[in-house]
């Protein structure tokens, strides 16, 4: 029977990856989740053997890799070839979605067109500014951004493909003018094929119901993106549900070894159904009520543990809070892989 966990893992990149740089892992998977930016820098570094944060940060300020509202409305890591055709994709329903916010925090259409004229003026190609400054001048043309006002014009600006955020710093996001597109959008129907061949090729197997929770598409969408796929996907029935993965993609029957991942991980995150890889029971103590999500240990593509890092002067300390016996063997391999992570960052790593 096929194992969906392991299965998971290699088609995630995180197993025996052939990705050569951090947009092309991106583009791979369709969109990385990226509202928590250093965890998702390392989401790539998983996936693009070798790589490191200031590698990353190079894809970013070179432009390959941006970061902007995608998906659900959540920031997302995105490849700079994919952007305007997947945001044209899914943009008009995350804004329409919005009217009942923009309404609250008195953010009308007149308004929201103004502040994105302003936004794009103040990012001439090659300006680069973060938010406090395009927050001000906001502010210096009359226009309020108190409360969260701010984050929704800057929001709404990027979900139109007028700006997008190019790196961050101190916790500050920079911003950049998105480049017009370099080729025609494809058709509409198009697109849906395109993001369902990413989804399913790269996070195969996968439900419907995952798909629609991942892509934030109308379920009725969804499923004729998924219909159109059907010579290119095969179907398979585990545990009374039906999954779907490419069909040229062998089954992994190989037990991998343990992965860090950090807390909004799409190994974990692109699914609505986690149960293949968390059990009931631990999955509260790695999502919590406040929306955030806790770096996870991963044994076999079952999460056995959870972990943090926190800074030191001159070093990053590891610690493991486990959720299932860990064996020496785990240990060592949570070593192993904590020297990665610190490999990865340019850090001497602490382990209790």
């Amino acid at each position: 029977m096929l194992n969906i966990a392991v299965q998971r893992l290699y088609n995630q990149h995180l197993v025996d990856s052939t990705c050569a740089t951090p947009a092309a892992a991106v583009a791979a998977l369709g969109a990385v989740q990226g509202q928590d930016y250093p965890g998702a820098k390392w989401a790539l570094a998983l996936r693009v053997p070798g790589s490191t944060d200031a590698a990353i940060e190079r894809a970013l300020d070179e432009g390959g890799l941006l970061r902007t509202w995608a998906l659900r409305g959540t920031l997302h890591l995105v490849a700079a070839a994919d952007v305007h055709w997947l945001l044209h994709l899914v943009a008009p329903r995350l804004i329409a979605s919005m009217a009942r916010r923009y309404r609250e925090v008195e953010l009308d259409e007149p308004t929201l067109e103004r502040s994105g004229r302003l936004l794009v003026a103040a990012l001439p190609p090659g300006q680069r500014r973060d938010r406090r400054e395009l927050l001000a001048m906001l502010e210096a043309n009359g226009i309020s951004t108190a409360g969260q006002r701010g984050y929704h014009m800057l929001m709404h600006a990027g979900l139109e493909r007028r700006i997008c955020q190019v790196g961050v710093v101190r916790n500050t996001p920079i911003f950049a003018a998105l480049a017009p597109p370099a080729a025609p959008l494809p058709a509409r129907d198009e697109a849906l094929a395109e993001l369902a061949r990413r989804y399913f090729t790269s996070h195969g197997p996968a439900t419907l119901a995952d798909f629609v929770w991942w892509s934030g598409l109308a379920a009725g969408e969804a499923r004729a993106a998924l219909a159109a796929l059907s010579a290119e996907l095969r179907q398979e029935t585990v545990g009374g549900q039906e999954y779907w993965l490419s069909a040229d993609q062998p089954d992994h029957r190989e037990v991998p070894g343990l992965l860090l991942l950090p807390g909004f991980d799409e190994f974990l995150v692109s699914y609505r159904d986690r149960s293949p890889s968390i059990a009931a029971e631990h999955e509260r103590s790695w999502g919590h009520d406040n929306g955030v999500f806790t770096p996870t240990i991963v044994r076999a593509g079952q999460v056995v543990g959870l972990w943090k890092r926190t800074f030191k002067k001159d070093a990053v300390a590891i610690s493991v809070e486990p959720l299932s016996p860990l064996s020496a063997a785990d240990r060592e391999a949570i070593a192993a892989a904590a020297e990665e992570f610190g490999r990865f960052l340019g850090m001497a790593v602490i382990l209790p």
